[in-house]
């Protein structure tokens, strides 16, 4: 949800994001902007942000993807089926309806239209979720947790000219906690999304952390039952910042785990 706002920021926003950790002391923090291909723009490119491999950088790319990856649907961006095992239908599957949009254009239209859950209206003004957000600055999280990011402006062209930022997502502000590049933080799948790429095969997209208070399950494997068991993982690029939690005092933590629920 919220992900029509993570579509419309600028390219140059992210780099910039990467630019900037490569200039940190100590060159431990240097996430990965990678150029991905626009589904519905030929030849064109975007900085990929969907997808725990930053695979895509539209939504409509990623709906494509997802109705033929995960439902099995063919349509006109993935018209071709990876098996043809019992397959009885004709390509594409996923044809235009009476307003001559696809079940892709309609999912793609709808994400662009939810919003992100508000945070905990009980707990963020609280004591302790202020000083655990300071504290998560302070240990340096929000280096890759990017709090606060600003949409480009309405109007402006995107997805290789395919949408135009509308003035519900243009120029917004947002905070997403996160940075949407490719870090290497040691629970890496070893997947190489494309040939052009392969210094990715152990890094994951930073996870966003807004609405993180609906999740029951962490990181990219769902294997972590518990906050404190998420930042425990975190090591590679993030080793001094969870270095960093772990010498915290007790009360210190729990403000940190407050602050992080009130998302």
């Amino acid at each position: 949800m919220g992900d029509g706002f993570v579509e419309a920021i600028d390219d140059a926003t992210l780099k910039g994001f990467a630019s900037s950790q490569k200039a940190l002391p100590g060159g431990h923090i240097h996430g990965e902007a990678i150029e991905v291909p626009i589904f519905e723009a030929s030849g064109q490119t975007r900085v990929g942000r969907f997808g725990w491999k930053d695979q895509h950088g539209s939504l409509l790319s990623f709906a494509a993807d997802a109705y033929l990856n995960e439902m099995g649907i063919t349509n006109r961006l993935r018209p071709h089926d990876t098996t043809t095992i019992g397959k009885s239908t004709a390509d594409p599957e996923d044809t235009p309806d009476n307003l001559n949009l696809a079940a892709i254009d309609h999912f793609a239209q709808f994400i662009r239209g939810t919003k992100v859950p508000p945070r905990d209206p009980a707990l963020v003004e609280t004591p302790d979720a202020v000083a655990g957000q300071a504290l998560f600055e302070q240990i340096g999280c929000n280096t890759c947790h990017v709090e606060t990011i600003v949409t480009a402006p309405a109007g402006t062209t995107i997805n290789g000219g395919a949408f135009t930022v509308p003035d519900a997502l243009g120029n917004k502000i947002i905070h997403p906690f996160s940075d949407y590049l490719l870090h290497d933080i040691g629970t890496g799948d070893g997947i190489v999304q494309t040939p052009a790429f392969p210094e990715t095969a152990p890094k994951l997209r930073t996870a966003p952390l807004w609405g993180l208070r609906m999740r029951p399950r962490f990181m990219h494997d769902l294997e972590s039952l518990s906050l404190a068991d998420a930042i425990k993982r975190h090591h590679g690029e993030a080793e001094g910042v969870q270095h960093g939690f772990g010498q915290l005092t007790p009360q210190e933590k729990q403000q940190v785990l407050t602050f992080l629920h009130s998302l």
